[in-house]
């Protein structure tokens, strides 16, 4: 219950106050003057001032409201390694002890995780959420549960009560961190790559510096082992294994004692890219299909082409004088002897034995493709003839052997079962307007192919008339090599009847024989969003396997890939945290990491008051660690300390809400009247008296 007195005037105030000073004046004017009553006539005045006023009493029945604690409990990633998911809720049940304990008290418990992407721990943004719901005059304290290592303390909201930071972890915690500086996302192939790496020591680490093994692997092939000293910055050259994307994974080992492992490892990618791709084609008779080719490999200005070419034949005899046919000799020794090695790619177009290549250079082109070499093939009706490459040591290469027969006539290129899987063809058949049904691609046709015969390893992705393969791909030792059964390929390039995917087939072949990863046949890697990764596998199989996703703590998932297109299977898992997966299907493996391999919650293990504790001492409480033994709560009032020794303050803020509201006059107006009234009159008498 609670009363306050209201006033309601008769009349305007400015009014009102010039009466009480007309009164004053007349009051303090009949003193003057020696009258007897002048103070009678004055509380007479003043009765009447007051009925003017018109004062009415307020009385509130008010029903008293618990004071709010919130607690606010830091759930992140760092807050579950060792024992501080223990001292957490060791925390809480004695802080709901407490405060159940204190009269008209309630505790709010809110509870906060990793914030999305590597945001780290929010609490902020949590405290200010929690706070906006709750009435703010009813706030007698505000409790921070966590580790210190807080990454949004710019947004810290305006405190209304004594604010405290418990702190987990302990004194003798030490971590080990593994550092990549200065990774660069393109790199040049054959050129090494300068990487900086640094191993420290957090904490009360139980020695100083040292030397500590660190591992290096890339694309999950075997690891390099190296040795590197502790808190000192490393230079490290790498060389890429190939083109495309090229996954590194650093790693030391987990020393004894070290609260944690996750930031023991680190994954970069690095896209290497091909400074220049350096083509040699060599050319036989020629023909309308030659200057496309020629084209096609001049208009990509990465491309260095050597062009061979045999515009008169040994055998032709029309009389011009040998010197004023070249001005220099051509350098085929030197081309496929002795610099050979320095093609990533050579194309025979329409080639035969004609004496110009001695057989001594042909082998040393197939050995260039058994050691790593690639060799693509455009074959026409050379290839069916006596004088066929195929009938010389390149032959113990090639994927499909001529059988003489020649088809002249118009057919529509089509993929095979394999070729809709394959990587170099498949999709082709959507870069054209739809056929005339819905399997057949709107391509252009070609009018010639040669019959061949496919080779045990070789697999043919594209067929021509009466299922003749047209397109073969095989393997040699450690390189590659195609077969093209047609040299009518070039009718695309013209857009003949609509023309076709030519550019984008030979792009295709030639990163295929270049080993790119991306067009590999049998191939496992996941692409990351946030913290959810799409697991990809293709295989030129119907069926794969189910795909074993290792966590960063060692956890183990299994997940089902479902075909979503010929060849590819995908499925779309949700990570539990940021971090280093690896995965593992079949004989495949790979490796992804969502955000840092280390996330912002690992950089920094070692518990700290300074951040909040800084933010404590603005509102006079405190951080406190909790291994020192968990404070008393104690009530302090609003201004005073709120932390001492081995106890924590909470203001309570006796907050009520009014349940009625009653107003009464303070007297009727009629008696205010008869109060002047008397008064009056009394002063009258007593100077009459006089």
């Amino acid at each position: 219950m609670s009363g306050d007195i209201l006033l309601d005037p008769l009349i305007p105030l400015v009014f009102l106050a010039a009466l009480a000073v007309l009164t004053t004046l007349g009051t303090l004017l009949a003193a003057w003057r020696g009258l007897s009553g002048w103070w009678l006539r004055g509380l007479a005045a003043l009765a009447l001032l007051a009925a003017i006023a018109n004062p009415s009493i307020q009385r509130e029945d008010r029903a008293p409201l618990s004071d709010i604690v919130v607690l606010v409990v830091d759930e992140s990633a760092s807050q579950r390694i060792a024992d501080r998911p223990d001292q957490t809720e060791a925390v809480i049940a004695d802080v709901t002890a407490q405060i159940a304990l204190r009269p008209n008290t309630d505790l709010r418990i809110v509870r906060m995780g990793d914030a999305l992407g590597d945001g780290g721990t929010q609490m902020m943004t949590a405290l200010t959420e929690a706070l906006s719901e709750e009435p703010q005059a009813r706030i007698a304290g505000i409790l921070l549960l966590s580790d210190g290592r807080v990454h949004d303390m710019e947004r810290a909201p305006n405190l209304p009560a004594p604010l405290h930071a418990l702190i987990t972890g302990r004194d003798t915690d030490w971590d080990r961190r593994l550092i990549v500086r200065n990774a660069p996302a393109f790199a040049i192939l054959g050129e090494p790559v300068t990487l900086t790496l640094r191993i420290e020591d957090q904490g009360a680490a139980p020695t100083d510096g040292g030397l500590v093994p660190l591992t290096i692997a890339i694309d999950g092939a075997d690891p390099l082992q190296f040795t590197i000293p502790v808190g000192e910055d490393i230079e490290v050259p790498i060389d890429l294994a190939h083109g495309g994307m090229n996954v590194l994974q650093f790693a030391t080992p987990v020393a004894e004692g070290e609260l944690t492992d996750r930031n023991n490892a680190a994954v970069i990618q690095i896209n290497g890219v091909r400074d220049r791709l350096r083509v040699l084609l060599v050319s036989g008779e020629p023909h309308p299909g030659e200057r496309t080719w020629r084209n096609l490999l001049k208009s990509d200005s990465a491309v260095d082409l050597v062009h061979f070419t045999i515009l008169r034949p040994p055998e032709k005899q029309d009389g011009v004088p040998v010197d004023e046919l070249s001005l220099i000799a051509f350098p085929t020794r030197e081309l496929f002897l002795e610099k050979i090695d320095e093609f990533d790619l050579i194309i025979f177009d329409r080639y035969k034995r004609r004496g110009i290549l001695p057989s001594l250079y042909l082998d040393n082109i197939a050995t260039y493709v058994e050691e790593g070499g690639a060799v693509l093939i455009a074959a026409g009706p050379d290839y069916a003839s006596a004088d066929s490459i195929f009938r010389s040591p390149l032959g113990r290469i090639l994927p499909g052997t001529p059988t003489a027969r020649v088809y002249e006539q118009g057919f529509l290129p089509t993929l095979t079962d394999l070729g809709a899987r394959h990587p170099v063809t498949e999709g082709l058949d959507t870069l054209a307007p739809a056929g005339p049904d819905a399997d057949t691609p709107g391509w252009g046709r070609w009018f010639r192919l040669i019959q061949v015969t496919p080779s045990a390893t070789a697999t043919t992705v594209m067929s021509g008339i009466n299922d003749e393969p047209l397109l073969m791909l095989d393997r040699v030792g450690e390189g590659r090599v195609a077969l093209l059964a047609s040299d009518q390929s070039w009718l695309w390039d013209r857009g003949f009847e609509g023309g076709g995917p030519q550019l984008e087939m030979l792009r295709r072949l030639a990163h295929w024989m270049m080993k790119e990863p991306d067009l590999e046949e049998e191939m496992l890697w996941a692409e990351g969003t946030g913290q959810s990764m799409r697991i990809i596998r293709r295989t030129l199989d119907d069926t794969v396997p189910d795909v074993t996703v290792t966590a960063p703590d060692g956890t183990e998932t299994v997940l089902t890939l479902e075909e979503t297109t010929p060849g590819r299977f995908e499925t779309v898992w949700d990570a539990p945290d940021m971090g280093l997966y690896q995965l593992a299907n079949g004989d495949l493996d790979a490796v992804i990491g969502l955000g840092p391999a280390a996330p912002r919650e690992f950089e920094e293990t070692i518990a700290s008051p300074d951040l909040l504790g800084a933010l404590a001492e603005t509102t006079g409480g405190a951080a406190v660690s909790i291994t020192d033994g968990m404070p008393q709560i104690r009530a302090v009032r609003e201004g005073r300390p709120a932390a001492g020794r081995g106890w924590i303050g909470i203001t309570p803020r006796e907050a009520y809400r009014t349940a009625d509201v009653q107003v009464f006059a303070l007297l009727p107006a009629w008696a205010f009247v008869l109060l002047a009234s008397l008064l009056v009159i009394g002063a009258w008498l007593r100077e009459g008296r006089r």
